[in-house]
């Protein structure tokens, strides 16, 4: 049953976002940075804060998984 809602509440933010998305406004400031280079360091930032993210929770995890066992 839970399995059925999380599936439903990702369909619908996924149908939500595109939706959001579907805009007539072309985004000027992606293109300004694009055409200057800025994106790459923009999508570097990101990726570099995502990966952070991950290796946190994944060392939290093994941590966790430590105490665990030992407990």
């Amino acid at each position: 049953m839970r399995k059925l809602r999380y599936i439903t509440l990702l369909l619908l933010t996924t149908l939500l976002s595109v939706f959001a998305m579907a805009q007539d406004k072309k985004p000027e400031m992606a293109d300004t940075m694009r055409s200057n280079g800025r994106i790459y360091v923009v999508v570097a930032v990101v990726l570099t804060i995502l990966i952070g993210l991950i290796l946190y929770v994944w060392r939290l995890d093994r941590k966790m998984t430590k105490l665990e066992k030992e407990g």
